[in-house]
């Protein structure tokens, strides 16, 4: 998979609100009603992590869930990342 150039990203990122591009990664922040619900999609999301063969970078405090996604095979982003940001997104608005 190739790396994705700085404007395909900013295109793509049109579609996916809250995430923003730094540092050679998509990130987003998230905010739940409590750990226990942070830590719920936090599975959610590692099941369709691994089902993708495409794991997040994350940190989890408390309620707040960051994700970084960058495809370090290829130095940078690619469609690996989007495809698992919409998935993100699906399971977020569930």
């Amino acid at each position: 998979m190739s790396k994705l150039d700085t404007r395909s990203i900013e295109e793509r990122l049109e579609k996916l609100e809250g995430w923003e591009y730094k540092d050679n990664a998509i990130h987003t922040s998230l905010e739940f009603e409590n750990f226990k619900e942070a830590f719920s999609m936090m599975t959610r999301i590692a099941f369709e992590a691994e089902n993708q063969q495409h794991h997040p970078e994350w940190t989890n405090v408390y309620n707040t869930l960051n994700i970084s996604l960058s495809t370090h095979d290829a130095g940078g982003v690619t469609e690996k990342d989007f495809k698992l940001a919409l998935a993100i997104e699906k399971l977020i608005d569930a």
